[in-house]
């Protein structure tokens, strides 16, 4: 029986990881669910060797680097990301495997089974190598798609067709270019950092705008501008005061 840890800071990617692991592999015991590095690092502190770690690249108090630098992991590790491109990079190093969001059967399966060949003659990864590779890697590459759950149905919308993100009710949402909506796991803070600043703008508080969807601009009241936006947001799509000079060059 092999043991697994997910590390993991979207609930219901936690929830899907570990009933793709259920159901295809019944020997591997998922023995723990971590949601940030400071919980993963006192985890691995604290408890034996483990042979699996499923691990989030970006977490909610940083990245999963840090937690190579502060714990020792002996352990194979699967990458789970939705950075296409870091992604393969991180695989040719040689250091982990990885799995891009959202996560299929046969792309678990392919991972879980190179990490098996792997522990047959090195039962944890190299970490001086993979942390080689984070140190010269290029810089930050920008989330390509948005994983969404509507029921049991995983979806993952490509950020070229998202128009704007925006916070409704304690709850955050987004809308493609062809007016769908749907729920967003991750706060707006979070995804103003993943998302490529070239074509997103976080124009307050409460909404980021892609630049496709932007069709006109006006001058508002107290500073504000106000935007004529494609497809119709459900909220004011006003510029802040204080981001106005930065939209604006942005916009150009």
């Amino acid at each position: 029986m092999m043991k697994a840890l997910i590390v993991e800071d979207e609930r219901m990617a936690q929830a899907q990881l570990v009933r793709l692991l259920k159901t295809h592999f019944p020997d591997i015991e998922v023995v723990q669910a971590t949601d940030s590095v400071r919980s993963t690092v006192e985890y691995l502190a604290s408890n034996p060797p483990l042979d699996l770690i499923f691990m989030d690249v970006e977490l909610s108090d940083g990245d999963c680097f840090e937690i190579f630098r502060k714990v020792p992991v002996r352990a194979q590790v699967i990458m789970t990301t939705a950075y296409e491109s870091y992604a393969l990079k991180a695989f040719e190093a040689g250091s982990v495997d990885y799995l891009l969001k959202p996560i299929g059967a046969e792309e678990l399966a392919r991972a879980v089974g190179r990490c098996r060949e792997r522990a047959a003659t090195a039962p944890a990864i190299d970490v001086e190598k993979l942390l080689a590779f984070v140190a010269g890697r290029q810089p930050k590459n920008y989330k390509e798609r948005i994983v969404v759950y509507v029921g049991e149905q995983i979806i993952p919308v490509p950020t070229d067709r998202i128009a704007f993100f925006f916070a409704e009710e304690k709850a955050n949402y987004l809308m493609t270019d062809e007016g769908a909506r749907y729920l967003v796991e991750t706060t707006l803070d979070m995804l103003e950092q993943d998302l490529d600043p070239e074509r997103f703008f976080r124009i307050s508080r409460g909404a980021i705008v892609s630049r496709g969807a932007v069709k006109s601009v006006s001058r508002h009241f107290s500073g504000r501008l106000r935007l004529e936006m494609k497809p119709a947001p459900p909220f004011e799509p006003t510029v802040s005061r204080a981001r106005v000079d930065d939209f604006l060059k942005w916009l150009e």
